[in-house]
């Protein structure tokens, strides 16, 4: 018996297809607030830029040149980072994300932790920049 052929648009969740080919979020902001950069061992690569605003991140976006699960899980990243707290933020899981898209394929599991990754490494770069301001200006430049 052969294998049924999968449709795009009929076995994807309506969450996934939106996540999947939403581009609003896909900037790259010169002087972030917080930079993370992550390459999976698929070659995927996501940037995560943050804007923060008081104690509270105002917003994401990111850059990839991954596949369209991992554009997916960036922009399910940024959706549940805007508007929480930083000390919230760094409770979102890669399972949250794979929860939330509903049909992320099994072989694209590595997209979430990616995402979420390259999120944790701007969160991380951003405390570090508040601690140390002196790195702010003239230290920022995207990493190749």
């Amino acid at each position: 018996m052969g294998q049924e052929k999968f449709d795009l648009w009929q076995d994807h969740s309506l969450r996934y297809l939106e996540m999947a080919f939403r581009t609003d979020r896909r900037e790259i902001i010169e002087r972030p607030n917080g930079y993370g950069k992550r390459t999976g061992e698929c070659g995927d690569t996501v940037e995560m830029f943050l804007t923060v605003r008081g104690d509270r991140i105002a917003s994401v976006s990111f850059d990839t040149d991954g596949c369209m699960s991992t554009n997916a899980c960036a922009n399910t990243v940024a959706e549940f980072a805007e508007g929480k707290s930083l000390e919230k933020a760094w409770e979102i899981t890669s399972e949250d994300v794979i929860k939330y898209l509903e049909t992320l394929p099994p072989e694209n599991i590595h997209c979430a932790e990616l995402a979420v990754g390259a999120f944790y490494l701007a969160l991380a770069n951003y405390k570090d920049l508040k601690r140390n301001p002196y790195k702010i200006y003239g230290s920022f430049h995207r990493r190749k």
